[in-house]
């Protein structure tokens, strides 16, 4: 299978495993693109998964480490780089490569330029001021006139060519990742944040698509009203897009970010779908996300380009939340899956959207997300009676928890079945990736080598195997 053919990925029943590069078993430090990544793909394998779910692969702020605020929406995170794989491939610095090499460079970096220069410039520059907004940057570099941006960056042009060259030795360890994951029968599924962060290159070098102020500050900044995970909302504060300024090249930037989706992923969700029907904006000066207002998107303009540009079948729809009517028909109009998540459903009504009875083969199911708590500490949490509630739900109401969830999972209708790996480990809430509307101890979550072995992949396929989703 070549990572470059067109795919439908659920055009079959599936299973999955979520688990982020970084959470990746290793030596030390966070997981990268090297030996272990491998070996996950191989126990994907053994297990009869066909799908390896990642959060996004961008390059993240130091302060926060989240993948959701990204310094950039297109370049992959240098953090991934196994230097350890870089080093065994000749690849230690420009010098070291041969004529070949540099000419596949230099066309790399030439076909992605639009994206690369940004995002390279934009690094360097704030590393210079040392890592402030770029808002508050001197006017020249702000507004980012060539000549000052030229004239600033020329002591450190050594710095922009390594930060260039780090790029290409990503996109060599993502696509040889790639190409051994396609050969084991493993789809990889990316995720795509609908907002950018506003200190990010994108924001930085076209201002004019989004909603700032003329020294590029919001105007207005996303977030979520009251819900589940927080009483007062989540303020998010990226910047809101300009959706008229957007529309009159046809979403070309839209093309261009989907576009680069698709050449790192088989399949692509896209986070906080709703936005495009309709965003909640929240007002500046406003101290809670209870204050904002919904306010109406592109619609079918936008998702009109992202379908065409992505190709069919190769999107997926995060449509939780408050979800209208409106959503959920501008999500079937493109033929789009939903999500459903097996910790919201149990409630008591029967009309629970999250119910399995209500799954249907357009849509992924989860038993939780990145944003919820592992099935165990879920399970910990829940009354005696949601307790009864779920057992009369599950095949085996006297297996214990997380399989019990797992398996009901794999039985769903739904085409692809996704589990977290800290529900396949069974991990309790100390081992939840992110909760949301908080800023400390998310995203650093790592699993413990030699968690992913034999024994639990034979597990794992019994399940899959049972429940017809072998891929």
């Amino acid at each position: 299978m070549d990572p470059s053919t067109p795919v439908a990925p659920l055009d079959t029943r599936r299973a999955g495993v979520l688990l982020h590069v970084t959470s990746l078993p290793g030596a030390s430090g966070p997981g990268d693109l090297g030996e272990a990544a491998y070996r996950f793909v191989d126990f994907l394998a053994d297990a009869g998964c066909t799908v390896w779910q990642v959060l996004p692969l961008v390059p993240t702020h130091e302060e926060d480490g989240s993948p959701y605020n990204a310094r950039s929406a297109m370049a992959g995170n240098p953090d991934l780089i196994s230097r350890e794989r870089q080093a065994a491939d000749g690849l230690g610095d420009l010098r070291a490569l041969d004529e070949e090499q540099r000419a596949a460079y230099e066309t790399w970096c030439a076909e992605r330029r639009d994206w690369l220069e940004p995002y390279v410039e934009y690094i360097a520059l704030g590393e210079l001021v040392g890592g402030t907004p770029w808002p508050t940057w001197e006017p020249g570099v702000r507004d980012r006139r060539p000549d000052r941006v030229a004239e600033t960056l020329a002591p450190v042009a050594e710095r922009v060519e390594q930060l260039r060259f780090d790029q290409w030795v990503f996109a060599l360890q993502w696509n040889a990742l790639h190409a051994y994951a396609a050969s084991k029968g493993v789809l990889l599924f990316g995720d795509l944040p609908i907002f950018v962060s506003l200190d990010s290159a994108d924001v930085w070098a076209s201002r004019a698509l989004f909603q700032l102020d003329e020294s590029g500050r919001p105007t207005t900044v996303t977030g979520c009203p009251p819900d589940y995970f927080a009483a007062d909302g989540q303020r998010w504060n990226n910047p809101h897009y300009d959706w008229d300024a957007m529309a009159t090249d046809g979403f070309a930037w839209w093309r261009r970010r989907i576009a680069r989706q698709r050449e790192l992923f088989d399949l692509v969700r896209i986070d906080h779908f709703r936005g495009f029907e309709a965003a909640w904006h929240v007002p500046v000066e406003a101290p809670t996300a209870r204050d904002g207002a919904w306010v109406r998107g592109p619609g079918d303009a936008v998702l009109s380009a992202l379908v065409e540009t992505a190709g069919p079948g190769t999107l997926v729809a995060e449509d939780l939340g408050q979800i209208t009517p409106e959503v959920d028909q501008l999500r079937l109009r493109f033929g789009l899956p939903g999500m459903k998540i097996l910790q919201f459903a149990f409630d008591g009504s029967p009309d629970n959207p999250y119910l399995p009875a209500h799954h249907g083969q357009q849509s992924v199911v989860y038993t939780g997300t990145h944003d919820n708590d592992t099935t165990v500490g879920w399970w910990s949490e829940l009354d005696e009676g949601t307790r009864g509630l779920v057992r009369s739900y599950l095949l085996d109401p006297d297996e214990p928890m997380p399989w019990a969830l797992i398996r009901l999972a794999l039985a769903s209708t739904a085409r692809l079945a996704v589990v977290p790996a800290q529900d396949l480990l069974g991990l309790g809430s100390d081992c939840r990736m992110n909760t949301p509307g908080t800023d400390e101890g998310n995203w650093t979550w790592r699993a413990d080598p030699g968690s992913f072995d034999a024994e639990l992949a034979g597990r794992l396929r019994g399940l899959v195997e049972a429940a017809g989703r072998l891929g």
